[in-house]
């Protein structure tokens, strides 16, 4: 991470996407746009929910968790990732948790954290385990296939609940997040499809440099990787596949595919060459965030990652 990038990031995503930031919404149950609130450990904690037009109360519903980077919230990450148009293509409740921070600039506790910053840390497990009880007061939710998926350090929130809530996430999707934590030993295998560019400089490929802030640690692409596909038992050699360059943007994607292992798990990397902090498919906001390949949907392909992959 460069020094002063969460700065400029909070100002430019937040000029880019407040036009289309809903004020807090109502919690009546339907098609659109909800806000929920609920209390972890004497915090007041919010999460908003997107509710598919086709959304059919009498049968159980897929749940998607889309967390947001550091200095961003719920709201910022609706325009961000374009979860709430593939929700309503595909019929699942597109749901955004909210990190602690201050005002509307919050982080996740994904692990990483040194020193006075690990001091008095949200428990964000516990959050989201709390989150997805208040779910199912509202909704029909299919508990064999709840999904997390988010960006940076949403990504890196991903990470910890496969390896801390493995009982109740059914696969993952983080793009341009790492693993943070120092180990991880879930309960059971859990599926993994990673999206990182080549060229990201905020959470750089190759892992923390230079320019990451001395409190902050995080693993490489390839070691994330590598720690997943032990785990889910996958054999050490991927297969590799080069996808269709369509765009002239400055991108290539190459697809590994490490699996399937224990109970079908797999884990697919999807790396993005010249691909900078950005969410596949999606054009950056702010080209201080580098390049987004438009040559692949992160969107499409973590949902059709996510259909093969429900919890047994």
């Amino acid at each position: 991470m460069q020094k002063t990038h969460v700065i400029l990031l909070i100002s430019l995503l937040a000029s880019s996407a407040s036009a289309q930031v809903s004020p807090k919404l109502p919690d009546a149950f339907g098609p659109g746009n909800h806000a929920r609130t609920l209390k972890v450990d004497g915090q007041e904690r919010t999460y908003l929910i997107h509710v598919p037009a086709r959304y059919d109360d009498q049968k159980p519903t897929p749940v998607v968790l889309i967390f947001h980077g550091a200095g961003m919230n719920a709201s910022l990450a609706m325009p961000l990732t374009g979860m709430n148009q593939k929700a309503d293509e595909a019929g699942f409740l597109a749901v955004y948790p909210s990190g602690t921070g201050v005002g509307p600039w919050l982080t996740f506790n994904a692990g990483g954290r040194q020193g006075k910053l690990a001091e008095g840390s949200a428990d964000d497990v516990k959050y989201v385990g709390a989150l997805l009880d208040d779910l199912a007061t509202v909704a029909n939710v299919d508990s064999k296939r709840v999904y997390a998926t988010g960006i940076s350090n949403g990504g890196m929130m991903c990470y910890r609940l496969a390896a801390e809530m493995a009982d109740r996430i059914a696969a993952i999707a983080p793009v341009a997040g790492t693993m943070a934590i120092e180990k991880a030993v879930p309960k059971r295998p859990v599926p993994v499809m990673h999206f990182h560019g080549t060229a990201d400089k905020m959470v750089p490929f190759g892992g923390p440099d230079q320019g990451t802030p001395k409190f902050l640690t995080f693993k490489s692409v390839e070691e994330s990787v590598a720690i997943w596909r032990k785990i889910n038992e996958c054999p050490d050699e991927p297969t590799n596949k080069e996808l269709p360059d369509k765009e002239v943007d400055g991108t290539k994607v190459r697809q590994k595919t490490y699996g399937p292992g224990k109970d079908g798990a797999e884990v697919v990397l999807i790396e993005i060459e010249g691909g900078g902090h950005t969410w596949p498919g999606k054009r950056p906001p702010i080209s201080f965030i580098g390049k987004s390949t438009r040559d692949i949907s992160a969107n499409d392909l973590m949902w059709e990652f996510f259909q093969k992959h429900p919890m047994k």
